[in-house]
Protein backbone atom coordinates (compact mmCIF):
# COMPACT_ATOMS: atom_id res chain seq x y z
CA UNK A 1 0.00 0.00 0.00
CA UNK A 2 0.93 3.48 -0.79
CA UNK A 3 0.59 6.21 1.95
CA UNK A 4 0.01 9.55 0.76
CA UNK A 5 0.82 11.94 4.03
CA UNK A 6 -0.15 15.69 4.15
CA UNK A 7 0.97 17.17 7.53
CA UNK A 8 -0.16 20.06 8.95
CA UNK A 9 -1.53 21.96 12.18
CA UNK A 10 -4.76 20.32 13.26
CA UNK A 11 -5.47 23.26 15.64
CA UNK A 12 -9.09 25.62 14.05
CA UNK A 13 -6.98 29.01 14.56
CA UNK A 14 -4.17 27.32 11.60
CA UNK A 15 -6.88 27.11 9.36
CA UNK A 16 -5.96 28.23 6.15
CA UNK A 17 -2.56 29.05 6.86
CA UNK A 18 1.12 28.67 4.98
CA UNK A 19 1.90 26.12 7.72
CA UNK A 20 -1.19 23.36 6.06
CA UNK A 21 -0.23 23.31 2.37
CA UNK A 22 0.22 19.44 3.31
CA UNK A 23 -3.66 19.47 4.19
CA UNK A 24 -4.68 20.91 1.39
CA UNK A 25 -2.54 18.64 -0.94
CA UNK A 26 -4.25 15.50 0.48
CA UNK A 27 -8.20 16.63 -0.30
CA UNK A 28 -6.70 17.82 -3.71
CA UNK A 29 -5.09 14.44 -4.49
CA UNK A 30 -8.20 12.42 -3.55
CA UNK A 31 -10.34 14.45 -6.24
CA UNK A 32 -7.28 14.26 -8.85
CA UNK A 33 -7.39 10.40 -8.10
CA UNK A 34 -11.25 10.07 -9.04
CA UNK A 35 -10.82 11.45 -12.26
CA UNK A 36 -8.24 8.78 -12.69
CA UNK A 37 -10.30 6.01 -12.55
CA UNK A 38 -9.65 4.98 -8.39
CA UNK A 39 -12.07 4.72 -6.24
CA UNK A 40 -11.57 7.33 -4.16
CA UNK A 41 -14.94 8.68 -2.88
CA UNK A 42 -15.00 8.50 0.75
CA UNK A 43 -14.47 11.07 2.53
CA UNK A 44 -11.27 11.81 4.71
CA UNK A 45 -12.43 10.03 8.51
CA UNK A 46 -11.42 10.44 11.67
CA UNK A 47 -9.44 7.76 13.61
CA UNK A 48 -8.25 8.49 16.69
CA UNK A 49 -6.03 5.67 17.24
CA UNK A 50 -4.14 6.67 14.14
CA UNK A 51 -4.04 10.36 15.30
CA UNK A 52 -5.22 11.24 11.64
CA UNK A 53 -7.91 11.63 9.33
CA UNK A 54 -7.92 8.60 6.90
CA UNK A 55 -9.43 7.91 3.88
CA UNK A 56 -8.89 3.81 1.79
CA UNK A 57 -8.04 4.60 -2.22
CA UNK A 58 -9.18 1.53 -4.17
CA UNK A 59 -8.36 0.56 -7.55
CA UNK A 60 -10.99 -2.41 -8.28
CA UNK A 61 -11.23 -4.35 -5.27
CA UNK A 62 -7.85 -4.09 -4.15
CA UNK A 63 -7.09 -0.79 -1.75
CA UNK A 64 -3.73 0.39 -2.91
CA UNK A 65 -3.72 3.69 -1.45
CA UNK A 66 -4.31 5.68 2.06
CA UNK A 67 -4.11 9.16 2.46
CA UNK A 68 -3.72 10.61 5.83
CA UNK A 69 -3.87 13.70 7.75
CA UNK A 70 -2.19 13.70 10.70
CA UNK A 71 -4.54 15.04 13.88
CA UNK A 72 -1.18 16.39 16.15
CA UNK A 73 0.55 18.91 16.06
CA UNK A 74 2.86 19.78 13.07
CA UNK A 75 6.01 19.27 15.41
CA UNK A 76 4.22 15.94 16.40
CA UNK A 77 2.95 14.51 12.57
CA UNK A 78 5.39 11.46 13.09
CA UNK A 79 3.64 10.15 16.28
CA UNK A 80 0.28 9.82 13.64
CA UNK A 81 2.61 8.68 10.66
CA UNK A 82 4.34 5.66 12.74
CA UNK A 83 0.93 4.28 13.73
CA UNK A 84 -0.21 4.22 10.10
CA UNK A 85 2.98 2.20 10.02
CA UNK A 86 2.14 0.06 12.41
CA UNK A 87 -1.21 -0.77 11.09
CA UNK A 88 -0.68 -0.72 7.44
CA UNK A 89 1.65 -3.13 5.53
CA UNK A 90 3.46 0.32 3.55
CA UNK A 91 5.59 -0.36 0.43
CA UNK A 92 5.88 3.24 -0.47
CA UNK A 93 5.60 6.85 1.70
CA UNK A 94 4.73 10.37 -0.18
CA UNK A 95 4.59 13.33 2.52
CA UNK A 96 3.30 16.78 1.39
CA UNK A 97 4.31 19.47 3.21
CA UNK A 98 4.91 23.14 3.08
CA UNK A 99 8.61 24.55 2.37
CA UNK A 100 9.73 27.94 2.88
CA UNK A 101 12.88 27.64 0.46
CA UNK A 102 10.91 27.75 -2.37
CA UNK A 103 8.59 30.16 -4.40
CA UNK A 104 4.62 30.62 -3.95
CA UNK A 105 3.31 28.28 -6.92
CA UNK A 106 6.39 26.01 -7.29
CA UNK A 107 7.50 22.52 -5.34
CA UNK A 108 9.64 20.13 -6.26
CA UNK A 109 9.13 16.24 -5.54
CA UNK A 110 12.61 14.54 -3.97
CA UNK A 111 13.39 11.34 -2.24
CA UNK A 112 15.77 11.18 0.78
CA UNK A 113 16.68 14.76 1.20
CA UNK A 114 17.43 16.43 4.62
CA UNK A 115 14.54 18.24 5.99
CA UNK A 116 16.00 21.29 6.27
CA UNK A 117 14.88 22.81 9.91
CA UNK A 118 11.47 21.60 9.08
CA UNK A 119 10.01 20.18 12.66
CA UNK A 120 7.29 18.48 10.98
CA UNK A 121 9.09 16.82 8.68
CA UNK A 122 11.89 16.11 10.91
CA UNK A 123 9.71 14.45 13.49
CA UNK A 124 8.07 12.06 11.00
CA UNK A 125 12.11 11.26 10.25
CA UNK A 126 12.29 10.16 13.51
CA UNK A 127 9.43 8.58 14.16
CA UNK A 128 9.67 6.15 11.40
CA UNK A 129 13.19 5.79 10.85
CA UNK A 130 14.08 6.74 7.55
CA UNK A 131 14.36 9.60 5.26
CA UNK A 132 14.18 7.15 2.31
CA UNK A 133 10.63 8.84 1.42
CA UNK A 134 9.33 10.98 -1.76
CA UNK A 135 8.22 14.44 -0.09
CA UNK A 136 5.96 16.97 -2.17
CA UNK A 137 7.87 20.18 -1.14
CA UNK A 138 5.25 22.74 -1.74
CA UNK A 139 6.25 26.16 -1.83
CA UNK A 140 5.12 29.03 0.09
CA UNK A 141 7.67 31.68 0.26
CA UNK A 142 5.70 35.07 -1.37
CA UNK A 143 7.58 37.50 1.85
CA UNK A 144 8.94 39.57 -1.45
CA UNK A 145 11.41 41.88 0.64
CA UNK A 146 9.65 41.58 3.88
CA UNK A 147 11.93 41.11 6.75
CA UNK A 148 9.54 38.14 8.34
CA UNK A 149 11.08 35.03 10.51
CA UNK A 150 9.89 31.84 8.76
CA UNK A 151 8.48 30.67 12.17
CA UNK A 152 6.05 33.61 11.92
CA UNK A 153 5.19 33.95 8.28
CA UNK A 154 3.93 30.29 8.03
CA UNK A 155 1.49 30.73 10.49
CA UNK A 156 -0.06 33.82 8.63
CA UNK A 157 -2.90 33.38 6.80
CA UNK A 158 -2.66 32.79 2.59
CA UNK A 159 -4.29 35.66 0.95
CA UNK A 160 -7.51 34.45 -1.42
CA UNK A 161 -4.99 35.13 -4.42
CA UNK A 162 -1.98 33.15 -2.71
CA UNK A 163 -4.24 30.19 -2.21
CA UNK A 164 -5.23 30.10 -5.70
CA UNK A 165 -1.68 29.73 -6.82
CA UNK A 166 -0.85 27.02 -3.79
CA UNK A 167 -3.76 25.18 -4.99
CA UNK A 168 -2.90 25.48 -8.94
CA UNK A 169 0.68 23.94 -7.73
CA UNK A 170 -1.02 21.02 -5.57
CA UNK A 171 -2.92 20.00 -8.26
CA UNK A 172 0.43 20.15 -10.84
CA UNK A 173 1.95 17.84 -8.12
CA UNK A 174 -0.86 15.66 -7.68
CA UNK A 175 -0.41 15.34 -11.86
CA UNK A 176 2.96 14.67 -12.13
CA UNK A 177 2.98 11.96 -9.12
CA UNK A 178 0.18 9.76 -10.69
CA UNK A 179 1.39 10.58 -13.88
CA UNK A 180 4.57 9.12 -13.47
CA UNK A 181 6.81 6.22 -14.03
CA UNK A 182 7.27 6.03 -10.04
CA UNK A 183 3.51 5.58 -9.27
CA UNK A 184 2.71 3.62 -12.26
CA UNK A 185 5.38 1.12 -10.93
CA UNK A 186 3.56 1.25 -7.35
CA UNK A 187 0.08 0.59 -8.79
Amino acid sequence: MILITGIGNDDIKYHNTRHNAGFYAIEAMRQVLRFEGFIAHTPLKRDRLLLSEVAIVRWGQEEVILLQRNQTPMNRAGDAVKRVYDRYDIDEFILFHDDLDIKLGEYKIQKGKSPKGHNGVKSVEEAIGTKDFWRVRLGIDNRQGQDIPGEEYVLQKFKKEEREILNGAIIEACDDLIFTELFEKWI
